[in-house]
């Protein structure tokens, strides 16, 4: 097992990603049910927090199917996260995640997100101030530092470690690499395998397969992955990932009863949490890529984008459950999206 503080996990967890615009508490239960670990919210901004915005206030929303769930936060001003943490402390979720990751322009020009990666100081100021906000355990997600001159992710593990975080989240790129090329996992093992550290350490970046997760595993010995774009669309990934590092044998892709479930799902807890009109909207990309690879799909997508009542929108799952019976989607690698392009900031 894994533990991150009294947090206690299977061995080798997998962890949904923090994403902007989606890893919403809809998606996140839709992942918990298909073998997610652990799972954060979408990042939550200090300053919203402290101005009790209702965006802010509407991300601190965790089902109880979720749990384990972590908030995550981000603000480049220590008296700001701090507030933000304590907020976050009434709501009880299990962990409080800091965002020093996100390499948005918008976020980084704020002095947040990626952009303390500048001012390694600065982040354990700010790391400092959390733990000792809040009674949660606090983590951290962060990567491998500001550009190719400056990969301090090994001095920052320490430092970090030492002003009390209970587990550190790696993405393999720079910030100035944003999603472009491949993740650089070498300095995630070198984290791991640094015998001050005594965290959890997980790794991120790149994660598309069932066979990659295994050999990362083994090449790396991180204590587990966190997965982030290979889930847009495709949640079942957890559940292969594991099923595959148990056994060694690969599952076929979910079939089309799978696919309409997990829209299902989804759609009646976006309804649940935004209310039917906001809900449904949100889950009209959701449904279309759950559904991605339907031959001749353009009038069954037309009716799903179109239709404003709940009850109608199952009503045409349930149509294409019958139009397609029998149909085998094909097999194909996981395609890992250009992730904010797809996401609105």
């Amino acid at each position: 097992m894994v533990k991150i503080d009294q947090i206690v996990l299977p061995d080798f967890p997998l962890l949904l990603a923090p994403m902007e615009d989606v890893s919403d508490p809809p998606f996140r239960v839709v992942c918990k049910e298909n073998g997610a670990d652990l799972v954060y919210t979408e990042f939550i901004s200090s300053e919203g927090l402290v101005k009790d915005t209702e965006k802010c206030r509407r991300r601190l929303t965790i089902f109880g199917e979720e749990r384990p769930v972590g908030v995550q936060i981000f603000g480049g001003d220590e008296d700001k996260l701090a507030m933000a943490a304590r907020i976050v402390d009434m709501t009880q979720p299990d962990l409080l995640d800091i965002n020093f990751g996100c390499p948005i322009k918008g976020i980084v020009n704020r002095g947040a997100g990626s952009g303390v990666l500048k001012n390694i100081d600065l982040m354990v100021r700010l790391t400092e101030a959390c733990v000792k906000a809040t009674h949660l355990p606090v983590t951290v997600k962060t990567r491998l530092g500001w550009d190719e001159d400056s990969k301090n992710i090994e001095v920052v593990a320490e430092r970090l470690q030492d002003v009390g975080i209970k587990a550190l989240a790696i993405h393999g790129r720079t910030r100035c690499q944003l999603y472009k090329g491949q993740a650089n996992w070498d300095l995630i093992g070198k984290v791991k395998n640094n015998p001050r550290i005594k965290i959890p350490i997980f790794g991120n970046g790149d994660i598309d397969s069932p066979e990659k997760a295994l050999a990362y595993k083994n090449r790396y010995g991180i204590d587990g992955i966190m997965i982030g774009r290979a889930a847009i669309g495709y949640p079942w990934i957890f559940r292969e990932v594991r099923h595959y590092i148990n056994t060694g044998e690969l599952l076929p892709g979910p079939n089309l009863a799978e696919r309409v479930a997990a829209c299902k799902l989804q759609l009646s807890k976006s309804i649940e949490w935004r209310g039917a009109q906001m809900g449904i909207f949100a889950m009209r990309k959701h449904m279309t890529t759950y559904l991605k690879g339907l031959p001749e799909f353009q009038e069954f997508r037309k009716r799903l984008v179109s239709a404003v009542v709940h009850e109608e929108i199952e009503q045409v799952l349930d149509e294409i459950l019958l139009a397609y019976d029998g149909f085998e989607f094909e097999n194909k690698p996981i395609e890992l999206v250009n992730y904010h392009e797809n996401c609105a900031l």
